[in-house]
């Protein structure tokens, strides 16, 4: 009788090392057979045909399946809705066990509990571990119980955890939970496959191929050494990029975690705003659909739509935010001191609801991540953890002399700047939406307390 196999199944871990999951299907023996869904519960929401985000996710999956392939086995790709596509399965296969990486966002957790109940009927065992975080849920919490809801005591926190326990790694003393997992030892468990199968088009999926000139998973030592003196630049080189690569797990945090330990605090620091923002989407769900502070529902916003299209094309006549949102438009990236910036205009000096610029920077961004996503415009609009409070709102003119004063990020994607076609004054200038907005915003906030 052919041997039940056990199935590894990649979502946001688009890769064979240092994988906790796969490691732990590795270990456990064979045969295990890895395969990736195409989710088309997900892919029927995209409105972009030539969307960069499914055409990187594409390439990544076909390098993967290449990567199983040099090993004598293969990734099996299906496309269609996850618990359809896993009825078949197990129809096929009749897999033992199931292993895979967890994924936090509500649609994961309902779509992984509707998997994990098909397969107990049929006999077969689900596991999940983490992978795309270096601490989730209730590892780092209060001395008194509850998660952080200010990031400064989680990264105090955090950091004192990573150091709890100690492990050696190539010959150095390093934290236990960013050892890597040696995947590699275990290939043998791999099911072999004499014959490869198809990996679906994107034009068979409704798809285009669109841009290929995506960041590369490395970044150079003295990038990251200097990291905390460049990265609030737009106009120069100094961010790593690798958002997009972190969203789809095409690279190890814990490897980048490890080098950067080692170069550049404020580098990690960044690194653990992934945990923070995910520890507050796993402990407050609610922040999906609404803000954190609750009383913040409250905000009578302006919601102009002539003002808000503006925004988006980066037509507001303020350099700065018009130079952002062109090159996410173009990119589908936006430097991250920028990203504040335009948000803080949109929400603050427009007045429109910040739930607006979230969805569309998750249409978008390259590296789109729910909960990073959420955190910082809710941060932006004052109404997240840890925010700014409402009072303090971007000077756009101010930015702009700080960390572009010659302008160079501004031209390289407002050709127009500085001739006629460009406004000559902004949408809503910066001292009239300072004042209307501390105005709304202080006067809805009393009214909330009140009621």
């Amino acid at each position: 009788m052919k041997a039940r196999p056990t199935i590894f199944w990649h979502r946001r871990d688009l890769r064979f090392p240092d994988n906790a999951g796969l490691y732990r299907a590795l270990k456990a023996g064979g045969p295990v057979l890895p395969i990736f869904i195409f989710d088309q519960e997900i892919l029927r929401k995209l409105e972009d045909p030539r969307d960069a985000r499914v055409t990187f996710i594409h390439r990544s999956v076909t390098e993967l399946a290449e990567a199983y392939r040099s090993m004598g086995s293969d990734l099996r790709v299906y496309y269609g809705k996850p618990l359809e596509v896993w009825a078949g399965i197990v129809k096929d296969l009749q897999p033992r066990a199931v292993y895979t990486n967890r994924d936090y966002e509500p649609y994961a957790r309902e779509r992984d509990g509707a998997v994990e109940a098909l397969l107990e009927k049929a006999g077969a065992t689900f596991h999940h571990y983490k992978d795309h975080l270096i601490f989730e849920g209730k590892e780092v919490q209060k001395n008194d119980g509850g998660p952080y809801t200010v990031y400064t005591p989680f990264w105090n926190k955090w950091r004192e955890r990573l150091k709890s326990r100690m492990s050696t790694f190539e010959g150095k003393e390093i934290s236990y939970y960013l050892k890597p997992y040696p995947n590699e030892k275990y290939a043998k468990n791999l099911l072999p496959v004499a014959k490869p199968g198809k990996i679906i088009s994107l034009q068979e999926m409704g798809f285009e191929p669109a841009r290929t000139d995506f960041p590369p998973t490395e970044v150079s030592r003295k990038l990251i050494q200097h990291y905390d003196e460049t990265r609030d630049f737009p106009g120069t080189e100094g961010t790593s990029r690798l958002g997009v690569h972190f969203r789809h797990g095409t690279i190890s945090i814990r490897e980048k975690a490890r080098r950067a330990q080692g170069l550049n605090e404020t580098y990690l620091k960044e690194l653990v705003w992934r945990d923070f923002y995910s520890n507050i989407l796993q402990h407050f769900p609610y922040v999906v659909e609404g803000p954190f502070r609750e009383e913040y529902a409250a905000i009578p916003w302006e919601n102009n739509e002539d003002h808000f299209a503006a925004w988006c094309a980066g037509r507001t006549g303020v350099p700065l935010v018009d130079a952002g949102m062109r090159q996410l438009n173009a990119t589908g990236y936006m430097h991250n001191r920028v990203r504040m910036i335009v948000a803080s205009y949109l929400t603050k000096h427009l007045l429109i609801n910040w739930q607006w610029g979230e969805h569309y920077f998750a249409k978008k961004l390259l590296d789109f991540e729910l909960a990073s996503n959420n955190g910082g415009w809710q941060w932006a609009a004052s109404c997240g953890t840890d925010a700014q409070p409402y009072f303090r709102i971007f000077n756009y003119e101010s930015q702009q002399k700080k960390f572009d004063p010659d302008f160079t990020y501004v031209k390289a994607w407002v050709p127009e700047f500085g001739t006629p076609e460009y406004p000559s004054e902004p949408l809503v200038e910066h001292k009239f939406g300072r004042e209307r907005a501390l105005e709304v915003y202080k006067k809805a906030l009393a009214e909330a307390k009140r009621g």
